[in-house]
């Protein structure tokens, strides 16, 4: 059985018919809108993509393009990529880690026998932003990592102005964060993954 067929979370989610279809049939096979793990070679279209998010509100990048191919082929499957017709719109990347809170290794390190979930980025293109596909793609992330045995929680790290919206998605404030990076100071945020019977009953893993 296929990673894909296995979590319920990432199979194409068909959410509207082209103008002019007759009887609502796709005169092609590329689905609406559809969630897949992302591969090395969805890289370039992930920087491209987070570059134009990030360089103009911060000056950089939380992972640079060589840092991407990292970790999308070290753990792929902490990855999920949204796609419309074919075409990435949003993307979270992740990577495991060991330690109760982030630190500054964290950046870069993937630990195979860490509980955590570190997200490094979540970024939605400049064309569909301000649609909520940023919340609705985070929902589905958790909902996929509950299917993990690996996950028992997620860590990420964040500026103030941000802190809202991960806490409608659910995540806590632990603090500041220990991990700068370029001169930025972020407040680390984590969300329970499993330890709840009924979220694992009702997950659909």
């Amino acid at each position: 059985m296929s990673v894909l067929s296995a979590l319920p979370f990432l199979k194409p989610v068909h959410l509207r018919s082209p103008r002019g279809s007759p009887g609502g049939q796709r005169r092609h096979t590329l689905p609406a809108s559809e969630f897949r793990c992302l591969s090395p070679e969805d890289a370039v279209s992930v920087f491209e993509i987070e570059r134009e998010a990030f360089i103009s509100v911060s000056g950089d990048c939380p992972l640079h393009l060589d840092e991407i191919r990292h970790f999308l082929n070290l753990c792929p499957e902490l990855s999920l990529g949204w796609f419309e017709e074919g075409r990435l719109v949003a993307f979270i990347i992740g990577s495991l880690w060991d330690q109760e809170r982030l630190r500054q290794e964290a950046l870069t390190l993937h630990k195979p026998q860490g509980t955590a979930v570190h997200i490094h980025v979540l970024a939605v293109h400049r064309t569909v932003r301000q649609q909520g596909k940023g919340s609705i793609l985070m929902w589905r992330y958790l909902q996929y990592l509950r299917c993990l045995p690996c996950a028992r929680r997620a860590l990420l790290m964040c500026e103030d102005f941000l802190v809202p919206f991960y806490q409608k998605c659910g995540f806590e404030a632990l603090g500041p964060c220990e991990v700068t990076a370029g001169g930025l100071a972020f407040v680390e945020m984590q969300h329970w993954v499993r330890g709840h019977a009924f979220m694992r009953r009702n997950s659909g893993c």
